[in-house]
């Protein structure tokens, strides 16, 4: 789907609030605060701006943040846990403006954390920006998930498979998907005007996956921690457009 400029404009706001429910959540996330508290703040944040979530309701899903601490990679739901110190914590935010979408995640630490849990935040950020850096006009879209695991798997962690990145517009999730990995194949041509949420999900261990019994909180099998960064992106004439920053 290529955007119009006037519908990239909508998304840019969109981007806008979900920055903004970034750099409310980020000062929110302390020790003692629990998930469902960050929900709170998330969805003032939508209101004050007159937004609406795209993950309230979403299938049935009860909040309008994804809250994913620690071994949790993707799809937590917020809840009465309590942050503690040396936590990490992933967070998934989403807004509708004007009918068209924005999506972005982070995982920050909560007060001091291992110094292992540190390099996979760094690295799985990093692995973000390189995979941003391939969405140019005339490349291959699956070029993407090929940076992402080269970065990821050269500082020896795991690329989970299952869960991936995704096109979006008037919808949250439309095709095709970005996986965060060589799928084999090179993928569509991108064009200007295309528009990605790009969200490398990356293990301290193995890559293997467990659904919980609530139906959406994702797992590492082997307990290990899980970092997630997320941005929604504009391929433009001008090389990639970052929508989901305070700008």
């Amino acid at each position: 789907m290529i955007r119009r400029p006037d519908e990239l404009a909508k998304m840019r706001k969109a981007g806008r609030v979900v920055a903004e429910m970034h750099e409310a959540l980020r000062a929110g996330a302390k020790p003692g605060v629990t998930t469902a508290e960050l929900n709170s703040i998330a969805a003032e944040v939508i209101e004050r701006r007159g937004a609406r979530s795209n993950f309230l309701h979403y299938h049935g899903y009860p909040a309008v943040i994804c809250t994913s601490p620690n071994n949790v990679i993707v799809h937590g739901i917020p809840s009465g846990y309590v942050l503690a110190p040396g936590d990490i914590l992933s967070v998934d935010c989403g807004a509708i403006v004007e009918g068209y979408h924005g999506d972005a995640a982070f995982t920050m630490g909560i007060g001091e954390v291992t110094a292992e849990a540190s390099r996979l935040m760094e690295v799985t950020e990093q692995a973000l920006y390189a995979g941003i850096d391939r969405l140019v006009a005339g490349n291959r879209l699956h070029e993407v998930g090929r940076a992402v695991a080269e970065v990821a798997e050269g500082a020896g962690f795991s690329v989970v498979k299952e869960y991936v990145g995704h096109a979006i517009g008037t919808a949250m999730h439309e095709e095709p998907q970005v996986p965060n990995y060589w799928p084999g194949r090179p993928g569509p041509l991108l064009k200007a005007g295309m528009v990605f949420a790009v969200e490398p999900m990356v293990n301290a261990g193995g890559a293997e996956t467990l659904l919980l019994e609530d139906g959406w909180s994702v797992v590492t099998a082997d307990g290990s921690l899980s970092a997630h960064f997320e941005h929604t992106i504009a391929v433009t004439d001008h090389g990639p457009e970052i929508l989901t920053v305070l700008s």
